[in-house]
């Protein structure tokens, strides 16, 4: 005697097998690093704000090379700005932005890493 075959679509749904939740861990390390690019637009306005940060952050400017006793060049005061101001605040201290980049590294721990590298330039009309 033959058996009789039922099409798939008439058979009773096979309940699903629970599966137990548990974190899975890729090991995925990210490191996501913005550069911004300045451009000073006043040294003197630079330069007399670095002054007044170096006295309210000492430490921070010793760090930069600068001391009560050596003056501060317009490298090391936009520096000392850049490192204890945003963006926006720089731009009223005599500095602009040129260009951000945004650097993301992705890796695991069995692959090499991932380098994703963005750039922008705002308007120069402003």
């Amino acid at each position: 005697m033959a058996q009789r075959l039922t099409h798939p679509s008439l058979l009773p749904a096979v309940p699903a097998q629970e599966i137990p939740r548990r974190p899975l861990s890729l090991g995925v390390h990210v490191q996501r690093i913005e550069i911004e690019d300045l451009v000073v637009t006043d040294h003197r306005l630079v330069l007399a704000h670095a002054r007044t940060a170096a006295r309210q952050d000492p430490d921070t400017a010793a760090l930069l090379g600068h001391s009560p006793t050596t003056p501060l060049t317009v490298q090391a005061a936009a520096a000392l700005l850049a490192a204890l101001h945003t963006t926006d605040e720089l731009t009223g201290m005599g500095m602009r932005t040129v260009r951000t980049t945004t650097r993301t590294t992705a890796a695991t721990q069995h692959r090499n890493p991932v380098v994703l590298e963005l750039s922008d330039a705002p308007d120069q009309d402003h």
